[in-house]
This record gives C-alpha cells, sequence and structure tokens, in this order.
C-alpha cells in the first residue's frame, strides 16, 4: 500500500509540475498573437515549435525522461522507502538514488532550464510568446507520454525500461 501511494503520489507530482509549467506559459504563448506578426515571425514559430517538438517532446521527453519517470514510478511501488515515498517526485524525476552519471546530467540539465527560463523571461514580446509557444507544445508533448508510459508501466506484466537505481539487482 505505502508503495502505491508512493508511485501515485511521484507520478502526480512530475505530472502537476509539468501541467502547471503549461498552464503558466500558455497565456505568455497565446499574447504572441496579439501583435502584428511579420512573415520572419511566422517563419521563426514553425521553426522553433517544430524544432521543440522533435527536441523536447520527443527525444527529450518521450525517450528518456517519460519512460524513466514511469519505471522509476513502478520501482517505488514495488521498493518502497520512507524517504522515497515521502520525496516521491524528486525520485522519480532523478534527483537521487539513481546512477551518478545519470544524476549528474539531471542536475546539469535542470540548471540549463532554470538559466534559461530567466533569460527568456527577459525576451519581449512576440518573440517571448513565439519561443514558449515551442516550449507549450514540448511539454504538453511529455505531460501525453508521460500518461502513456506511467499507464503502461502499471498495467503491463513487463516494463522494458530501467529505472538507472545503483542496485539494479534490486529490480525485476
Amino acid at each position: 500500500m505505502v508503495g502505491l501511494l508512493g508511485a501515485v503520489w511521484g507520478f502526480a507530482g512530475v505530472a502537476l509540475l509539468l501541467g502547471f509549467a503549461i498552464y503558466r506559459l500558455m497565456p505568455v504563448a497565446v499574447e504572441a498573437f496579439r501583435f502584428d506578426l511579420f512573415w520572419y515571425h511566422w517563419a521563426a514559430l514553425v521553426i522553433n515549435t517544430l524544432s521543440m517538438a522533435y527536441s523536447e517532446g520527443y527525444r527529450g521527453f518521450q525517450i528518456s525522461f517519460s519512460p524513466r519517470v514511469a519505471a522509476r514510478c513502478r520501482y517505488l511501488r514495488k521498493h518502497p522507502s520512507t524517504l522515497h515515498v515521502l520525496l516521491a517526485p524528486l525520485f522519480c524525476i532523478g534527483y537521487f538514488h539513481i546512477l551518478r552519471n545519470k544524476q549528474r546530467h539531471i542536475i546539469a540539465l535542470t540548471a540549463a532550464i532554470i538559466i534559461l527560463i530567466i533569460i527568456v523571461q527577459r525576451i519581449d514580446q512576440p518573440w517571448r510568446g513565439i519561443i514558449d509557444a515551442g516550449v507549450v507544445v514540448g511539454l504538453s508533448w511529455g505531460l501525453i507520454t508521460l500518461f502513456a508510459f506511467a499507464t503502461k508501466a502499471a498495467l503491463a506484466d513487463d516494463f522494458d525500461y530501467s529505472p538507472e537505481v545503483p542496485y539494479p539487482d534490486l529490480v525485476e
């Protein structure tokens, strides 16, 4: 029961984090359309949205983040510990109890994202909205794939993705 609670809390925390980011960025992206956009704005919007869909949505979320989060939720359900359950969203993202090189990568990526957020917040419209439109597409893709992988991890007998824990012999 504790493991199930941890897995649900981990999934919900990560899903809420992505959903809140989409909720916050969507009005900024929509605001860009209130401006008189020239051809180069539209070109930037299309190029940015497509590249963010591929790099953030597909490569970042669908190939890497979402399967790992789902695998870690599944691992947490079967191997709960008090700390992991209490901090389940952070555990599922991979901030701790993960292979050391992967942990470094996740922390560095988080720092880079924070720096980019700070930079993009200083950009004027319509450019900020154009950038944020691509981010909303990528995050939305990520949220959808997170639900898909979490559902598969919860319902399937076997799930072919690793939780990347430091002690793999504990994983089924």
